[in-house]
């Protein structure tokens, strides 16, 4: 075995961040990934933000390497069949829509484990299969609010000040990245067992279980106000030399709390105590690197504060080969990100870039379903299956 899930067939019906992540880490760990998009394209291609590159979103080309590409009608009958039959030959289901939708459309859990009994259906949706939200729609911003992820992120900033979104859509790639485990455990079931099952992923319940600050008011009682009080006296008495701080060429994050580092850098600057005024005063004058390095040096966690744009030719990123090359059919050559985990064994590999619309259309139907060429050429003239590779 060269990769990890390379035995594992995924038919991938996620859109936008959330369930493309999650079958994205699927796919690097070597699994068949299927992308299945309607003729028309999935939402995700478009961009929200601004220009579209090769075709789609930025979005788009990060989260979905390695997936192969069938667009067709899923409402169309013979659009059906091809599902079906797709569905007899895998391993896993990855949705991410409102609950309900699969359902009628024909497709949920009770109708596909008729065809393949072990068949593993992820449903990772906003709210879940249960409870008052179900049937809420839910995106990133939604699911980080009601866990108090938000209200958090602008406390941080200023307590009397308004919330804050967070950037990055943590709240669609935490739970996607729950979901691709639930789906290596669900796995590793049916090995053991036979069994196939389903798996419901809800963002919010994610998010939830993610903020530790749940734990703290169910270990105090006290809510965030009463312990910002508290915490506000307990610092009094603490030297806190951390934080964001302004060099010449922009900022670094110091975390001022190690007692070896803390003793060391007295010793650099001769003095009893540190202030966060000597420290401000020291590295004034320095730039990002330098006091990256400086504080590195004596033992104290530090970071150069970056865009993304400048961490893509980080030396350390680029050393643990974070950045691949690869060739897009409109792009050309660029480069891309690879996949973040090290195994000794069997390694996650990048070997192809986001796919066009339809791109494997002729492949999956011939190679994997056994269509003839006759038979494409009548689904495409009807519709059923479409393709977009300019």
């Amino acid at each position: 075995m060269e990769q990890l899930l390379e035995d594992v067939r995924v038919l991938d019906l996620t859109h936008v961040w959330y369930g493309p992540w999650c079958t994205l880490m699927l796919a690097e760990m070597g699994a068949d990934v299927i992308k299945i998009e309607p003729p028309w394209g999935s939402l995700g291609r478009l961009s929200q933000r601004g220009p579209m590159y090769g075709g789609a979103s930025p979005t788009f080309h990060h989260l979905n390497l390695n997936k192969k590409d069938i667009a067709f009608d899923m409402k169309n009958e013979k659009g059906k069949k091809i599902f079906n039959q797709l569905v007899e030959k895998s391993d896993v289901v990855v949705t991410n829509f409102v609950p309900g939708t699969m359902e009628r459309l024909g497709i949920g859990y009770e109708n596909l484990k008729k065809i393949k009994p072990d068949i593993i259906y992820a449903a990772l949706s906003g709210f879940g299969e249960t409870g008052p939200y179900t049937k809420r729609p839910s995106y990133a911003m939604i699911a980080e609010s009601l866990a108090g992820f938000t209200r958090q992120q602008g406390d941080n900033v200023d307590p009397d000040g308004p919330p804050y979104t967070m950037t990055g859509a943590f709240g669609d790639l935490a739970p996607g990245t729950m979901a691709a485990m639930a789906i290596i455990a669900a796995l590793r079931y049916r090995d053991k067992t036979g069994k196939g099952q389903k798996i419901d992923v809800a963002q919010l319940d994610t998010m939830f279980a993610y903020n530790v600050n749940t734990t703290t008011y169910f270990v105090s009682g006290k809510d965030e106000a009463t312990r910002r009080i508290e915490q506000d006296e307990f610092r009094k008495n603490i030297i806190n030399i951390g934080g964001i701080h302004p060099v010449k060429d922009g900022h670094i994050f110091l975390m001022g709390f190690r007692a070896k580092g803390m003793e060391k850098l007295k010793q650099v600057l001769d003095v009893d105590e540190v202030t966060k005024e000597m420290v401000l005063d020291l590295i004034k004058d320095m730039t990002r690197q330098e006091a990256s390095d400086f504080f590195a040096d004596i033992g104290l966690p530090c970071s150069m504060i970056n865009y993304a744009s400048e961490s893509t030719s980080d030396p350390h990123l680029l050393a643990r080969g974070m950045v691949i090359d690869l060739n897009h059919p409109l792009l050309g050559d660029y480069k891309a990100v690879n996949f973040p985990i090290k195994f000794s064994e069997t390694p996650g590999v990048v070997h192809s870039p986001a796919p066009l619309l339809g791109e494997h259309n002729e492949l999956i139907l011939k190679e994997y379903l056994g269509y003839s060429d006759e038979e494409i050429q009548e689904l495409y003239k009807t519709g059923v299956i479409s393709q977009r590779l300019t």
